[in-house]
C-alpha cells in the first residue's frame, strides 16, 4: 500500500507525511506536522500546531488535535503534542499541545482509545493502553498511567494523578489522585475498592490480588495517619511489586490528597 492524500486534503507543504499514510476528503494538516508511517485519517480531520502522530493511529472525522490549548496564559509558544502508536481518536476529540507553565509537551501514549467527544488538555501526560470513553475529559496537567479505564461523562481535575490500572466510573468527578489499581465512582468520587475485574482481565494472579487488598484495607484503615499507614504497608510489602507500585505512588505528594472510601 502506498500514501494516499485525497484531493481535497489541504496539506502545508512543509509538513512530514511518512510512508503508507491515508488522508481522507476535506483534513487539513498543518506545517509542523508529523504523521508517521500507516497512519490514517478519515475524513474532516484537522491536525495542526507541533504534533507528531505516531505510527498506526487512526483518527476519525471532525477530530480537532493540536490546536492552541484552552488557556488564557497560553501565548503561541511552540509547544508540543506526541502521540504514540497505535492509538484511535474517534469523532469530535480535542487534544491539546503543552504551555509554557507545564512541560511544553501533551503525550498520549501507545494503543489508546479516545471515543467520541473526549478531551485532553495541555500538558497532560497520557500512558499506554488508556481507555477514555465518550465525553470523558482530563484538564490541564493530568497524569494518567497505563491501562487506566475513565468512564464516559466523567471529568477529571486538572494537577490530578490516576494511576496505573485504576477505572473511574461513568459520570466520576475526580478531584483527588487515585491510586494504582483503584476504582472510583461517584459525582464526586471516592474509592470504592481495588479494580479487580482490570487486574483478573490483565493477567494478575489470585496471590498478586489477594496481597492488594490487604495493602489496600490497611492504608485505608482507620488507624494512624497516612503516612504511618503508608509505611507500614511498605515494611510488609516490601518484596511485591505491585503492592510497591501502590505505595510510591501514595507517597509521591502532589496537590491533592489521595482519593479515599466514604468514612463510614
Amino acid at each position: 500500500m502506498s500514501t494516499y492524500i485525497h484531493p481535497t486534503a489541504i496539506i502545508d507543504p512543509a509538513a512530514e507525511i511518512g510512508e503508507n499514510v491515508i488522508i481522507g476528503p476535506y483534513s487539513v494538516i498543518g506545517r509542523n506536522v508529523k504523521l508517521h508511517d500507516g497512519v490514517e485519517l478519515k475524513s474532516h480531520v484537522v491536525v495542526d500546531g507541533y504534533t507528531t502522530v505516531g505510527e498506526g493511529c487512526i483518527i476519525y472525522p471532525f477530530a480537532s488535535v493540536g490546536h492552541a490549548p484552552q488557556d488564557l496564559k497560553y501565548h503561541g509558544e511552540p509547544s508540543e503534542l506526541v502521540i504514540g502508536k497505535k492509538t484511535t481518536i474517534r469523532e469530535h476529540a480535542t487534544l491539546n499541545p503543552g504551555t509554557e507553565t507545564g512541560s511544553m509537551k501533551t503525550t498520549v501514549g501507545d494503543h489508546c482509545l479516545l471515543m467520541m467527544s473526549t478531551h485532553v488538555a495541555h500538558d497532560c501526560v497520557v500512558g499506554n493502553h488508556v481507555i477514555m470513553a465518550n465525553n470523558a475529559t482530563l484538564g490541564g496537567h493530568v497524569t494518567v498511567g497505563d491501562h487506566v479505564l475513565i468512564g464516559g461523562l466523567s471529568a477529571v481535575h486538572q494537577f490530578v494523578r490516576i494511576g496505573s490500572f485504576a477505572v473511574i466510573g461513568g459520570m466520576s468527578g475526580v478531584e483527588s489522585d487515585v491510586i494504582p489499581y483503584g476504582r472510583v465512582k461517584g459525582e464526586r468520587a471516592f474509592l470504592a475498592g481495588l479494580n479487580l475485574v482490570g487486574l483478573e482481565r490483565n493477567g494478575f494472579d489470585k496471590d498478586h490480588i489477594k496481597h492488594l487488598q490487604r495493602a489496600f484495607y490497611e492504608l485505608f484503615a482507620d488507624d494512624g495517619t497516612m503516612d504511618q499507614r503508608i509505611e507500614k504497608v511498605a515494611a510488609e510489602f516490601s518484596s511485591n511489586q505491585a503492592v510497591m507500585q501502590m505505595v510510591d505512588f501514595a507517597r509521591l505528594k502532589t496537590r491533592f490528597p489521595l482519593c479515599a472510601p466514604p468514612k463510614k
